[in-house]
């Protein structure tokens, strides 16, 4: 190495030298043989050699601040459903997510959120994306949200479009879920359905949290429903007005304005779930939402529906718990719920995780599972309600799925759940591999 950096350097000489000796041969009364200096040369070279560094690490720093990191994500769901849209298909779906962050401070951080993909989850991308929960742009990257969190004292805020009133909360779930539904422990209405939001959380240090937010996006109107009779609909129509879940007459359609389960008389069911895109069908009376103003909603003003969350947490080496409140206007109607959690992480390779909701008209919701490690991978077992409810017959859904990871960029994760109904229970088999570079 040490005689390649000397012929390196020789040849960096070589032009200076010839550049002296051209003038030599020309005027040689000028310059004589013994005003060149090889040392000075040399060194002059290792100068030029320096500052064109330099000037090249200028450059590369120059292109993004110091502070600012990006990361990248991707995940491919393979899998099917015995019942639903896809009635057994194999489909293949998949998301893409960048995260950008920069801090100005080296206390604050500047959040950019950017996703695409096509695992919509809705009527037209098939059962498996329901279950499976993945983002679905119509194979676009959109901007996803963006978020500035920053210290006032000892106290943490965030702020900005795509932010949850509960962005702050601490949680005490320490389950690996594998669909959606379990992901959140059974408490899938902690921070409500605001999109915006101011949220701020302290810590007392002593295992102790407390967070709050205050958020909106949701409906100007009131939400109100209705009979309507609606006669020669195509079923493209429905398929952009209602989701539907499950076949036949006992199929179950949700209004898209709101997510919220409105009931139909069996001839528009058995209709909508016989139609293809583009036939039309004669439908019976409907129930469907309109909106109306007028009611008070928000909490900043009447046309501002908005929704407040609160959680107090306490996080030991072995347990955890925490307590959420959620008064949630943002779907447009009104509605409190109480979210409960709890964790108990052992030291030892499982741990197990509990959750409970409840809301004012006395429905509720729970959950548990346990995540232990296996092999090289770790193996999780869950069950959940399905919806808020006061009666849990045919309400619940099962998984079980092995997580694995392939190496530090890639894991691949097998699973299958069951999915009660009253019409036939949901079977699906489905294998996710998610990418991190």
């Amino acid at each position: 190495m040490r005689n390649f950096m000397k012929l390196f350097k020789s040849l960096l000489v070589a032009p200076a030298s010839l550049g002296l000796l051209a003038p030599l041969t020309a005027t040689a009364n000028e310059v004589t043989i013994n005003d060149f200096n090889p040392a000075e040369e040399i060194a002059v070279t290792n100068s030029r050699v320096d500052g064109l560094e330099a000037r090249l690490n200028d450059v590369e720093a120059g292109s993004f601040s110091e502070t600012t990191t990006a990361s990248f994500g991707s995940t491919f769901y393979v899998g099917s459903v015995d019942a639903g849209v896809d009635l057994g298909v194999t489909t293949f779906t998949y998301d893409f997510g960048i995260d950008l962050n920069t801090s100005f401070t080296g206390e604050d951080s500047l959040d950019v959120a950017i996703i695409g993909g096509n695992a919509d989850g809705d009527v037209t991308s098939g059962a498996v994306d329901n279950y499976m929960g993945g983002d679905g742009t119509g194979d676009v990257l959109t901007l996803d949200g963006i978020a500035y969190t920053f210290p006032v004292g000892g106290i943490t805020v965030t702020a900005g479009d795509g932010v949850g009133v509960d962005d702050l909360n601490v949680g005490a779930c320490a389950y690996s879920a594998f669909t959606d539904l379990l992901g959140d422990c059974g408490t899938s209405n902690v921070g409500g359905q605001a999109d915006s939001a101011v949220a701020a959380s302290y810590d007392f240090g002593n295992g102790f949290t407390v967070a709050a937010g205050i958020g909106g996006g949701g409906f100007s109107d009131v939400v109100t429903t209705e009979d309507l009779t609606v006669a020669d609909i195509t079923s493209a129509d429905i398929l952009n007005l209602v989701e539907l879940n499950g076949t036949g007459v006992d199929a179950v359609l949700r209004a898209a304005t709101n997510g919220t389960a409105v009931g139909a008389e069996e001839e528009f069911a058995g209709a909508v779930a016989g139609a293809t895109t583009g036939e039309t069908v004669n439908v019976g009376p409907l129930a469907a939402t309109t909106t109306t103003g007028g009611d008070p909603l928000g909490f900043i003003s009447d046309q501002d529906p908005s929704t407040v969350g609160l959680e107090l947490a306490y996080t030991a080496d072995t347990f955890g718990v925490s307590f959420a409140y959620t008064d949630d206007d943002a779907a447009g109607t009104e509605a409190t719920y109480y979210s409960f959690q709890a964790a108990y992480t052992p030291d030892a390779p499982y741990s197990v995780s509990a959750g409970m909701e409840y809301d004012d008209d006395d429905n509720s919701s729970y959950f548990v599972g346990v995540t232990t490690e296996a092999g090289v991978g770790s193996l999780s077992a869950g069950l959940s309600t399905q919806a808020l409810a006061s009666d849990h017959a045919d309400n619940l859904q099962y998984e079980l799925s092995y997580s694995y990871p392939v190496n530090d960029g890639m894991t691949i994760t097998p699973g299958a759940f069951i999915a009660e109904s009253a019409a036939d229970d949901e079977f699906g088999v489905v294998v996710t591999t998610s990418f991190s570079f």
